[in-house]
């Protein structure tokens, strides 16, 4: 169905028009300027912070497994998911391969480049909201200048500048928004019934690229499916041929599915092993909003964010003799739902389907409790929320014929007083974002409180001793690094390997002597961070964590409700002395570690579902386990154990073993 059109729409412009933009003139120069004041002022503020997360560098222990060959794992003979991102994982690994540059160098290139590219091409998307038909002489009656503004705030903000060259996923995770925003406001502009051969070429690919990217939501974050979903669902909904609907189809479904259906036969779960381990549909309201106020408090974020609403209905109310720039050819829907239909390929529904994921991501993360991380897991939230008001329009009215006619609230804010009041309004902005950047990040961020939340940067700076810890070698200073390469190296034989009080040594239950047939020779570290340990020890010594990132004995135990968030998996080391098969008796068992819930670990192993789990992760992959992980991917990821090996073999239904005696707790003697 044609769309609807307007004399203005059709309207000529030439370059002769007194009112036509040319090369330069003032939207386009105060557009540009701002892009690249932008651009340089992220890239000098994120450097000035530079530094790779320990949980950044879990995704080089991937990244370096993939390039030797051992596949997409964390611990070598062991398929579970431990990135969240599947997108960020192949993008480090294609770069590492293709570069041969160390991955640490390599991932804090990659992120510095997105995270600085997604500022000016969400600006670049927001102006476009004023752009279309005469172009930016639509705001008749009054001088324009574009400026930067929702990307001043979050660029001042110091978690933004922190996470843009963290190693984790959220510059990927931005620039997708930034990509995404541009290419729908783009199609929401375009014709839909183009008559010209390349105009019917351009539309299709712009078409097709805005869904492929839409599509890519799945793998860049799960979550952001809310984002992308909507953002399909609108293009498939409007009025568009079957043709097209089957190319947006498989254009935004081809990848993910098949990267789904990979997934759940590679892996045996439907969804990355951290979404289980955190309990991606969990509920902690109280933490959430805890984790909202410790962004929004410390830097005054409210003040901004009040601005730029109050400042929105005088930015976006049209001059006089203008259209609003957001409704642009919108009429009301006339027959029904196919009235409706005709209205969905316009600037404005994508304007609110974007702000609608961003309070849906807000959401979402305000009921999972957030995150450990100062702010991280936020900042996406903020940027698809700050999207209508990247750029602002600042109008210089002049008066007109007819001004008098106008009354109210429209003669306010197209005339001098609503343009002085605007122009106050993003100056607050200006001062606060000169302000925030003034700021180092939270305060006591070093200190894990109450909360469970820390400065991730400024604790690893401190604990470390470097001010940019980047390398893995870098994080050899922290504590027990060092110790744990020098033991490992003492002990070739095997074993488990745990942290004790003291950063300077660890304790060590061996494998037993001689070692049974069934009993690998292998070297087990148990230990929290992931990164910094599977980073500087070789690829053959396993990693396992008791909250469950690369251990699934670990990641399908029940979410502590008082744990700290992030960490509220806390699986008893027992249970890993029983998986390994190391020496369940004293003195070589460490005094911590109960013989008897050993012994008790070992039989729930037994149990057919959790067998039934191990094997979905660590039997040879062939073609029939892939088959049966596809069909019981859901079942496993609904599976939970309990930390306590009893309760466990009572929920197996397996008989709980009678108490170790005192003989049987310790080796024989001499």
């Amino acid at each position: 169905m044609p769309r609807s059109t307007s004399p203005d729409d059709t309207a000529p412009s030439s370059s002769t028009d007194a009112g036509a933009p040319s090369r330069f003139s003032a939207p386009r120069v105060s557009l540009w300027l701002g892009v690249a004041v932008c651009a340089v002022a992220f890239a000098y503020g994120a450097w000035q912070r530079r530094w790779i997360a320990d949980d950044g560098l879990i995704v080089l222990r991937t990244v370096r497994n993939l390039l030797a060959g051992n596949g997409p794992v964390f611990n070598v003979g062991e398929r579970v998911e431990v990135n969240t991102s599947a997108a960020w994982t192949y993008l480090i690994w294609f770069f590492s391969w293709i570069s041969g540059v160390q991955t640490e160098y390599v991932v804090l290139t990659v992120a510095l480049v997105l995270s600085v590219a997604a500022i000016p091409l969400a600006m670049l998307g927001t102006a476009r909201l004023y752009k279309g038909g005469a172009g930016w002489s639509r705001l008749r009656g009054s001088g324009l200048l574009l400026l930067p503004a929702g990307g001043l705030v979050y660029m001042a903000l110091p978690p933004a500048r922190d996470f843009a060259t963290s190693g984790l996923e959220v510059s990927l995770t931005i620039f997708w928004v930034a990509l995404l925003w541009w290419l729908a406001v783009a199609w929401s502009q375009a014709d839909r019934d183009p008559v010209e051969r390349r105009d019917v070429i351009r539309y299709w690919t712009l078409t097709l690229s805005t869904a492929f990217v839409a599509g890519l939501s799945w793998l860049v974050r799960p979550e952001m499916a809310l984002v992308g979903g909507l953002v399909l669902l609108v293009m498939f909904a409007a009025p568009i041929g079957w043709r097209l609907r089957l190319g947006i189809t498989a254009a935004g479904g081809f990848l993910p599915v098949a990267y789904q259906i990979f997934r759940m036969g590679y892996y045996g779960l439907p969804v990355p092993n951290t979404a289980v381990a955190k309990d991606a549909t969990g509920s902690k309201w109280g933490q959430g909003f805890t984790y909202l106020m410790n962004l929004v408090e410390p830097y005054s974020l409210w003040l901004p964010v009040l601005a730029l609403l109050l400042a929105m209905p005088l930015l976006l109310l049209p001059a006089r003799g203008a259209r609003a720039p957001l409704t642009g050819r919108f009429r009301l829907p006339h027959g029904g739902a196919r009235g409706l239909r005709d209205q969905l390929q316009r600037p404005a529904v994508i304007v609110a389907v974007m702000f609608l994921g961003g309070v849906a991501e807000t959401l979402y993360w305000l009921r999972q409790g957030g995150d450990f991380m100062s702010g991280r897991v936020l900042l996406a939230p903020l940027f698809l929320l700050l999207l209508p008001v990247m750029v602002i329009p600042l109008r210089i009215p002049a008066r007109q014929p007819g001004d008098s006619k106008v009354r109210g609230f429209a003669r306010l804010a197209g005339g001098t007083a609503g343009a002085a009041i605007a122009a106050v309004l993003w100056v607050l902005v200006i001062g606060w974002a000169l302000h925030a950047t003034t700021l180092r990040g939270q305060p006591d961020g070093t200190s894990i409180g109450r909360t469970g939340i820390v400065d991730e940067r400024a604790f690893y700076s401190l604990q470390t001793g470097h001010a940019h810890p980047i390398t893995a070698d870098d994080y050899l200073d922290y504590p027990r690094m060092q110790a744990l390469q020098e033991i490992l190296r003492q002990t070739p034989r095997g074993g488990v390997y745990l942290p004790s009080i003291d950063y300077d040594w660890w304790f060590i239950d061996p494998l037993p002597y001689p070692r049974p047939d069934d009993v690998p020779l292998r070297q087990t570290v148990f230990f929290t961070n992931l990164g910094m340990t599977g980073m500087n020890l070789p690829l053959d010594v396993r990693v396992w964590d008791q909250i469950g990132l690369a251990w699934p004995m670990a990641s399908h135990t029940a979410r502590l409700e008082d744990g700290r968030i992030g960490h509220d998996k806390d699986m008893f080391p027992d249970w890993a002395v029983a998986e390994a098969k190391a020496y369940p008796k004293r003195p070589a068992l460490p005094g911590f570690i109960d013989p008897d819930w050993v012994n008790q670990s070992r039989v729930a192993l037994t149990c057919p579902q959790i067998q039934q789990l191990q094997a979905s992760y660590s039997a040879p992959l062939t073609f029939d386990l892939f088959k049966r992980n596809l069909k019981l991917s859901y079942a496993n990821y609904k599976l939970r154990i309990d930390r306590v090996p009893e309760y466990t073999l009572r929920m197996c239904r397996l008989d709980v073993p009678p108490p170790l005696t005192d003989d049987q707790k310790s080796m024989p003697k001499p």
